[in-house]
């Protein structure tokens, strides 16, 4: 008898791990597309920031969603983050003070500050857009980042296009190590459980 659910036990693993692998071979091919058109918003998903300057991930998101706001595919910007632990700055209010010394004015950057999460980000934006009464948004962030954010953003009735920021591929297994934890991550939001 215990070898029979010790079966069933490896079975499950081994369907749950085919899942994970094919989840993150969407997430791969997501993470290379650009699909960047008109839309009525660009939102920047957060990263860390050091003291007031965004590190280098989140200023390449920042330059990215720039490059794009100045191609005219969107006429405001929404940056996303909390504080992360610091006291003073958050990610989104640097993003936001990033764009303007850049030239974009402050009242087409809105800023979503209180995120401390994926899923707590994408919630807020959400329901901003949807005061709002926008429809539809380019997501930038790291490719392997926005495969999960596009199926939640989705979820709530948006038209969301992907636009990861210029990057130089990583390859080998931190790479596929990104794709995984962004699968389980995605297949645990699917369920209820919000990461």
């Amino acid at each position: 008898m215990k070898w029979i659910v010790g079966v069933a036990l490896l079975l499950v693993i081994a369907a749950m791990l085919v899942k994970v692998a094919g989840v993150a071979g969407e997430i791969h091919r997501q993470s290379v597309i650009d699909e960047a058109q008109p839309a009525d918003a660009i939102m920047v998903l957060g990263a860390a920031e050091y003291r007031g300057k965004p590190s280098p991930v989140l200023e390449a998101r920042l330059n990215h969603a720039l490059f794009l706001y100045l191609k005219k595919l969107a006429p405001r910007i929404i940056t996303t983050g909390g504080a992360g632990g610091d006291p003073v700055f958050t990610e989104g209010s640097v993003g936001r003070s990033y764009l303007t010394q850049r030239g974009v004015p402050p009242e087409a950057i809105v800023v979503e500050r209180e995120g401390e999460s994926t899923a707590q980000s994408v919630a807020a934006v959400v329901e901003i857009m949807r005061r709002m009464n926008l429809k539809s948004a380019i997501v930038v962030s790291d490719g392997y980042h926005i495969f999960r954010v596009k199926k939640m953003l989705e979820s709530s009735g948006l038209k969301v296009f992907g636009s990861p920021r210029p990057s130089v591929p990583q390859g080998g297994w931190r790479e596929q190590w990104l794709y995984f934890r962004q699968a389980v991550g995605f297949l645990m939001w699917k369920v209820g459980i919000a990461v």
